[in-house]
C-alpha cells in the first residue's frame, strides 16, 4: 500500500525531544523504584525486629512486587496532578495543540469503521447517526467515510443491520458515505475485521477512526484529530481516553463516576512518561493506515489457546509493533467528546475480564521480545500484572495469615533484635507497623484525594459535577463499595489465571450492555467460591489470637479486625453484586445527585444527537415484526429482500441452492441448520426464488411460517391492537 508522503518517520522530527522524553521517563520511574525501595527496606527492617523467619521471606517477595504496583499506580495520579498545574497549554506534552488555530479543509479522506458483533443494530445506526450529524455541523463531511463492519453471527440480527443500515442512508443521504459489509468468516475476531477493511478499503484513506460498537465521539474532537494526524507525519496511533456514560445500574454508575473523577489524573500522569511511545485501547482512537497495514498484520503465537493461537488483545500488540518501527502512538489526555459504555453488572464486567485477562497473559510471549522500546514493554507488563496482581494479593493475604497462625501456634514470644530503625529513629516496633500501614493507605488512597481536592480547587470541574457535597459523597460511596468489590474481583481474577493455566481458553461472545439486574440464584452460584471462602477465612481470623480464657478481650480479634475488609467483601460478594446491579437503586442515586457525572447533569450535544437518532426506524422498511422478523422478512417482504439481495453478488441459481430452497419452503426455517440457511442468506439467486415463491404458491404447498408471515401483510392498520405492515 502506498502513501502520498514519501517521507519515512525515521526522517522526522518527534513532537517531544528524546532528551526530554529520557528525563521525564527517568524521574518518574525513579521516583517510583525510590519509594518502593524505601517501603520494602522498612518492612524487611520490621521483620529483621521480629525475628526474621523463612515464612518472611516469601511474604518479602510477593511484597515487592505488589507495593511497586501499587506505587506505580498512585504516582500515575501524582504526577497527573502536578501535571494539571502547568496548564493545559503550558509545559504539558499536549500532541493536540497542533491542531490549535487550523483552519481550511482535510488535506486527506479519512474513514470513520465500527466493527459490530451481534450488536442492537438500531442502537449501533442511532451512534452512526450522531457522529454523522456531528461531524457534518463542522462543514467537512465530505472528507469522511463511514463503515459498519459486520462480523455478526445471528442471521436474524444480519438482516436487521441491513435494513437498519439502509434506512440511515435514506434518511441521511448516506449511499456511497456510510457503507456496510458483513464478513462470512469471522476469523482473528476483531482484528481479523479492521485487517479485512484495510486490506480492501484502507487504500483509499489516510487514516481510520476505530470505534466500538458503544462508541461516541463529538465530530468537533474528530476534525481536530484528523488535523493532527495530517499536521505530524510521525504519528501512527492517535488514542483518546473515553469517558463512560448512561449507567443505569449501581455498578455502572460508580464506574463512570470513577472514571470521571479520578481518570484524568491518571491519563495525564500516563501521558507524562509514556509521550510517543503510548498504546492503543482498540476503539475511539486515530489509527495511519499505510503503517498500520504494513506492519500490524498480527501472527499466531505458537501452541494452542489459551497461551497460544490468535492475539485477544490485539490493540496493545499493534501500538507496540507502531512505535517499535519508529511510529508514534500518543494519548490525546484532552480530547473531550469521547464516550463508551460500560458492562451494566459486576458479572458482566468479570465475563469481559475473562477475555482481556487471556489476551494479556498472551503478552507473556512478547515482553522480553528483542527490539522493543522500554515504553512498549512497560505497557505490556502493565496490562500483564492487572490480571496476574490479583492472584499475588491473594497469595499475600494466605501468606499472612500463615505467619500469624504459625506465631499463635507456635507459644513463642518474640526475641527483639536491634534494628536499624530503631537505632536511627528510635521507634518500637508498633510504631514502626503503623507507620509502613499509614504509608500504604496513603499510597493506596492518595489517587482518590487528589482527584477530589482538584476537582474542589477547580471551579469548572466542581460545577460539572453539581457541586461540593455531591463530589464528597460520591467519593465516600465509591470508596466504600469499591472496598467492598475488591475482594470478590480479586478471587474471580485468581480463577480466572487458574482457569488459563489449566488450559481452559474463552470464547467470543457479545458484550451485554443493557440488564435490570443479576438474579439471587445467578449471584450465589457465580460468588459461591468467594462466599465459602470468606466464611472459612473468618474462621481461622477469628481463631488467631483467640484465647478462652479471655474471650472478650479486644486484642484477641486484631488480625480478624485487621482482615475484616477483605473477609466481608467475600462474605458480601453476592448482596453486593445483585445490589449493585439493580437500576432502580442506580435511579435513586441519580434522583439524589449522587455518583452523577458532568455529562448527566449537562449533557453534551453528541449525546443529545444520539438520544435523539432515529432514522434507522422506518415502518417501510422493518424486518423486526413478530411474524416475519429477521430471516424470514428477508424472504417474504419485498423491500427487505430487496436490500438484502442489493448487497449480495448476482449469480444463476445452482441445483445445490435451489434444493436448499425448495426444503427451506416446504419446511420451514428450522427444517435447515444454521450453516445452511447462511448459505441461502449469501445465494442471490435463491433468495430472489423464494421470495416469488412465498408470494405465489398456494398456501398448502409452503410452509406455515411463510403463509402466517404473508398473512401479516393483511391487517388493517386501524384494527384494535394490529402490527402496522
Amino acid at each position: 500500500m502506498q502513501t502520498d508522503d514519501p517521507e519515512r518517520p525515521a526522517e522526522q522530527a518527534p513532537f517531544y525531544g528524546r532528551r526530554k522524553t529520557t528525563f521525564r521517563r527517568f524521574v518518574f520511574f525513579s521516583s517510583v523504584f525510590v519509594t518502593n525501595l524505601a517501603c520494602c527496606a522498612w518492612l524487611a527492617d520490621l521483620f529483621w525486629r521480629m525475628g526474621f523467619q523463612k515464612a518472611h521471606y516469601p511474604v518479602m517477595a510477593v511484597f515487592i512486587v505488589l507495593n511497586g504496583l501499587l506505587t506505580l499506580g498512585s504516582f500515575h495520579a501524582l504526577f497527573g496532578f502536578f501535571a494539571g498545574w502547568t496548564g493545559r497549554k503550558g509545559k504539558a506534552a499536549r500532541i493536540m495543540s497542533l491542531a490549535d488555530g487550523v483552519e481550511g479543509p482535510l488535506k486527506k479522506r479519512h474513514a470513520v469503521v465500527m466493527p459490530v458483533y451481534n450488536e442492537d443494530s438500531v442502537k449501533t445506526c442511532a451512534r452512526i447517526e450522531a457522529i454523522h450529524r456531528s461531524i457534518a455541523a463542522t462543514g467537512h463531511l465530505d472528507s469522511f467515510d463511514f463503515f459498519i463492519l459486520s462480523d455478526t453471527r445471528d442471521l436474524d440480527l444480519w438482516v436487521l443491520e441491513e435494513t437498519s443500515w439502509a434506512n440511515l442512508c435514506r434518511k441521511l443521504g448516506g449511499f456511497g458515505r456510510i457503507y456496510y459489509r458483513r464478513r462470512r468468516t469471522n476469523e482473528n475476531r476483531k482484528a481479523g475485521n479492521i485487517g479485512d477493511f484495510v486490506r480492501k478499503w484502507g487504500g483509499n484513506y489516510e487514516a481510520m477512526l476505530v470505534l466500538d460498537a458503544d462508541s461516541l465521539m463529538d465530530g468537533n474532537d474528530i476534525l481536530r484529530m484528523a488535523r493532527v494526524m495530517e499536521a505530524h507525519p510521525k504519528l501512527g496511533i492517535l488514542q483518546t481516553p473515553p469517558k463512560l456514560i448512561r449507567g443505569a445500574s449501581v455498578f455502572t454508575r460508580l464506574q463512570q463516576f470513577a472514571m470521571r473523577l479520578y481518570g484524568p489524573l491518571f491519563v495525564r500522569g500516563l501521558n507524562f512518561w509514556q509521550l510517543g511511545g503510548g498504546s492503543y485501547w482498540g476503539h475511539n482512537a486515530f489509527i495511519r493506515i499505510q503503517p498500520f497495514s504494513e506492519y500490524c498484520e498480527l501472527p499466531a503465537l505458537p501452541g494452542r489457546e489459551p497461551f497460544g493461537g490468535r492475539i485477544l488483545s490485539h490493540d496493545f500488540v499493534e501500538a507496540a509493533l507502531m512505535v517499535a518501527r519508529g511510529w508514534e502512538v500518543w494519548l490525546a489526555w484532552d480530547v473531550e467528546g469521547t464516550y463508551e459504555e460500560a458492562p451494566p453488572t459486576l458479572m458482566d464486567h468479570l465475563v469481559r475480564d475473562r477475555r482481556w485477562c487471556q489476551g494479556n497473559l498472551q503478552h507473556l510471549w512478547l515482553i522480553f521480545a528483542r527490539k522493543l522500546p522500554f515504553s512498549v514493554r512497560m505497557h505490556l507488563f502493565m496490562g500483564i500484572m492487572a490480571y496476574l496482581g490479583s492472584p499475588l494479593w491473594f497469595l499475600f493475604l494466605l501468606l499472612g495469615t500463615w505467619v500469624a497462625w504459625d506465631r499463635m501456634e507456635s507459644g513463642l514470644s518474640q526475641l527483639p533484635f536491634e534494628s536499624l530503625v530503631d537505632r536511627w529513629f528510635g521507634i518500637d516496633g508498633v510504631q514502626q507497623s503503623l507507620i509502613l500501614t499509614a504509608v500504604i493507605f496513603t499510597l493506596l488512597f492518595l489517587p482518590k484525594i487528589l482527584a477530589v481536592l482538584r476537582a474542589l480547587l477547580v471551579p469548572h470541574i466542581r460545577r460539572g459535577f453539581g457541586g461540593m457535597l455531591p463530589i464528597v459523597s460520591g467519593a465516600m460511596i465509591e470508596t466504600v463499595v469499591s472496598v467492598l468489590l475488591a475482594p470478590s474481583v480479586m478471587v474471580a481474577h485468581t480463577m480466572m489465571v487458574l482457569s488459563i493455566l489449566s488450559g481452559r481458553a474463552v470464547g467470543w461472545g457479545n458484550q451485554n450492555r443493557e440488564t435490570d439486574g443479576t438474579a439471587w440464584f445467578d449471584a450465589f452460584r457465580i460468588h459461591a467460591p468467594q462466599l465459602l471462602l470468606g466464611l472459612i477465612w473468618t474462621a481461622v481470623a477469628i481463631r488467631i489470637g483467640y484465647s478462652p480464657d479471655e474471650p472478650f478481650r479486644l486484642q484477641n480479634y486484631a488480625f480478624a479486625a485487621w482482615m475484616s475488609p477483605i473477609l466481608a467483601g467475600l462474605i458480601l460478594s453476592a448482596p453486593v453484586s445483585v445490589w449493585t446491579s439493580r437500576s432502580r437503586y442506580g435511579r435513586a442515586l441519580r434522583h439524589r445527585s449522587l455518583l452523577c457525572t458532568p455529562e448527566e447533569l449537562d449533557p453534551p450535544e453528541i449525546l443529545r444527537l444520539a438520544d435523539d437518532a432515529n432514522a434507522a426506524v422506518d415502518p417501510a422498511l422493518d424486518a423486526s415484526r413478530e411474524a416475519r422478523r429477521g430471516l424470514v422478512a428477508a424472504i417474504v417482504d419485498p423491500y427487505v429482500n430487496g436490500v438484502h439481495v442489493s448487497l449480495l453478488e448476482a449469480c444463476e441459481i445452482q441445483p445445490e441452492a435451489e434444493e436448499l430452497a425448495e426444503r427451506c419452503l416446504a419446511g420451514g426455517p428450522a427444517g435447515l441448520g444454521k450453516e445452511e440457511l447462511s448459505e441461502l442468506l449469501y445465494h442471490s439467486a435463491a433468495m430472489l426464488m423464494m421470495h416469488r415463491a412465498v408470494w405465489l404458491r398456494a398456501s398448502d404447498g409452503i410452509h406455515s411460517t411463510w403463509t402466517r408471515a404473508v398473512e401479516s401483510y393483511r391487517q388493517r392498520l386501524d384494527f384494535p391492537g394490529a402490527d402496522p405492515i
